[in-house]
């Protein structure tokens, strides 16, 4: 077990549990190289396969939950705020994405998992990425939400309108989950943060993936390129990667989307063609952009 001879910070998990549960899975805790990591799981049979959830930038996993929850009985689900963010306790140092990748490893090596599907949202996705990088035996398939990083977030001045613009396009609902945990995360840790990630070399990682790889764009996202431009430099190499674009849809989509995004990660983890959504928001079209070379050929249904 990874937390192995480094006693549990009880006081720590008193004042950070949540007072009610936030989720239809289980809340939990573990030890992880001696930190406090506060996590949600869901109650599987013991050959279900294994999903975690990668939260974004200065977040805790708790925005995530409308979509795990809705993929839970399907796959054995994880939810983690990784070291540093949300309830759980604050690593020595500042995390950066090669970091936050090893320690996404090692939670899973605590909890006894050897290979996962990996489900990320914007900062979320260069970890995976970097995940996939290190660890390539480990990872089934991955699925990137809204990739954040890079260029196109530079400088800081213009990714705070980003996130401004964004803001006004989410649901009003995800300000109050969302707040707490900017609040928690800092300001300090928030400039640190932001450089490391808009430093990631995330397209060059992402193309290098091995694996069949799931990138979910929404059309109304202010924080990514459109999707002409990243169909565009997709088609440049042979590659794993599976493009979708969601109308109507802005950067959190796991939280504002979660019934589509769970049909469209259903498609992709059955290699089914994709398409629109039955449920969910009508005016949602869902359309594929790319599909790269090496990426698996839909099946006939």
């Amino acid at each position: 077990m990874a937390g192995t001879g480094t006693a549990p910070n009880y006081q720590h998990r008193r004042r950070m549990h949540p007072r009610r549960p936030q989720t239809t899975l289980a809340e939990r805790w573990t030890l992880v190289d001696g930190i406090d990591v506060f996590y949600r799981e869901s109650v599987n049979t013991p050959d279900a396969p294994v999903m975690m959830h990668v939260h974004g930038f200065g977040l805790s996993g708790r925005y995530l939950l409308p979509t795990a929850e809705r993929l839970s009985d399907e796959f054995h689900t994880l939810v983690p705020d990784l070291p540093g963010f949300g309830r759980s306790g604050k690593a020595p140092g500042q995390l950066d994405v090669p970091d936050l990748a090893r320690a996404a490893a090692r939670f899973l090596d605590d909890r006894g998992i050897e290979k996962a599907t990996l489900v990320g949202n914007s900062m979320g996705c260069p970890v995976i990425c970097e995940f996939a990088y290190h660890y390539p035996e480990r990872l089934e398939r991955a699925v990137l939400v809204s990739p954040a990083g890079g260029v196109h977030n530079q400088p800081l001045s213009r990714a705070v309108g980003q996130l401004a613009k964004d803001g006004g396009r989410e649901p009003r609902k995800m300000v109050g989950v969302a707040t707490p945990d900017y609040l928690r995360f800092g300001v300090p840790s928030t400039f640190k943060m932001f450089k490391a990630l808009t430093q990631y070399p995330s397209l060059q990682r992402l193309l290098g993936m091995h694996v069949p790889t799931l990138v979910v764009l929404g059309e109304r996202d202010p924080l990514l390129p459109n999707a002409a431009r990243i169909q565009e430099v997709a088609r440049q190499t042979d590659n794993h990667v599976l493009v979708v674009e969601m109308a109507s849809a802005a950067h959190a989509i796991n939280f504002s989307h979660p019934e589509e995004l769970a049909h469209v990660i259903r498609l992709f983890m059955e290699d089914k063609p994709i398409r629109d959504h039955a449920e969910g928001h009508r005016h949602t079209r869902i359309v594929e952009v790319h599909r790269g070379a090496l990426h698996p050929e839909p099946k006939a249904e």
